[in-house]
């Protein structure tokens, strides 16, 4: 009889740590951060934040997931399929209100804020050898203007439409990543590349120190016409190798987005450790030292999450 019940006892035990060896492996919160190509932005700070969030996040698992940015970061996390990503606020509004022609079938509505964080330059960038310096001298030449449908795509429309301007002022158009647009320009293959990004990022950077280049302006009148969330910025003087003069620039400002299916302790947790490790992010980049936590909720497209609003009400950011 003793037997017998140290025997139950002994399954009975053992059932019991396979049962909370389950519920523990159910718990465990994975989190994919969505970025962008791996010569921007989006992609290092990404990756810093997911080092972040494995080491901060107790039983988090952690992927980053290079993508073609902004458009693709909200289709997929509508869907489930990213728990954080980058975006700029201008293709947030689009995802809002579905519109088709941005790259949005219908309207997404389950995109939830976590932080707006730096702003990114709208940098038009051509070797000095094509002879271009305004936007008009873009006319005939060749450039491409990012993904298709991507954010920075999305931002190439409306400079060209705000200028009076349409692609088919160009005689010739590619939608290629960072990366790829600085190979061709280096190749002789493309007059000039407009970029979206945050200032100093790592292709434009490649460029300079290949090639001379002309920064090209888009003036103040221009970024007026588009208006928000467009604001007129500078690319300040020496930004790139070769660049002696501030140089005028339409900025919009990057969101961190989740969805509505994050825990809000996690959606917490994502927030408080985004500002509590500002330090390893602008070692990742520069652009990250724009990020401020009295600024987190300026301009938000979309409702906040409510792990991130619980993070802001704490710090004193939301009364």
């Amino acid at each position: 009889m003793i037997a017998f019940s140290r025997r139950t006892f002994i399954g009975a035990t053992a059932a019991l740590s396979l049962c909370l060896s389950a519920t523990g492996a159910s718990a465990q919160q994975f989190i994919n951060v969505l970025t962008g190509g791996t010569s921007g932005v989006y992609y290092p700070l990404g990756v810093a934040l997911s080092e972040i969030y494995a080491k901060g996040i107790e039983g988090a698992r952690t992927q980053v997931q290079a993508t073609k940015a902004s458009v693709e970061n909200l289709n997929l996390l509508q869907q489930g399929k990213g728990e954080i990503g980058f975006s700029l606020g201008d293709s947030v509004q689009e995802a809002v209100k579905g519109n088709k022609e941005a790259g949005f079938p219908q309207p997404l509505d389950k995109l939830r804020g976590v932080a707006a964080i730096y702003p990114n330059y709208i940098q038009v960038v051509a070797t000095q050898d094509s002879g271009i310096k305004t936007l008009e001298d873009l006319k005939g030449k060749s450039l491409s203007v990012g993904a298709p449908a991507s954010g920075t795509e999305l931002n190439a429309r409306a400079i060209f439409a705000a200028a009076g301007m349409s692609y088919d002022d160009l005689g010739k158009i590619e939608y290629l990543p960072f990366g790829e647009s600085v190979e061709l320009i280096k190749n002789r293959q493309l007059d000039a590349t407009l970029q979206s990004s945050g200032l100093g990022v790592a292709s434009i950077r490649d460029l300079a120190t290949s090639l001379p280049i002309n920064v090209v302006a888009i003036p103040k009148d221009i970024v007026e016409k588009i208006g928000a969330p467009y604001v007129s910025a500078v690319i300040p003087a020496g930004t790139y190798e070769g660049q002696a003069e501030d140089v005028e620039t339409a900025a919009v400002g990057n969101f961190l987005i989740t969805h509505e299916g994050v825990p809000e302790e996690t959606v917490y947790q994502m927030t408080k450790l985004l500002f509590e490790n500002l330090p390893q992010l602008i070692a990742a980049h520069s652009a990250a030292q724009a990020i401020d936590v009295n600024k987190a909720v300026d301009g938000m497209p979309v409702p906040l999450h409510p792990g991130a609003e619980r993070y802001y009400r704490e710090v004193g950011v939301l009364k």
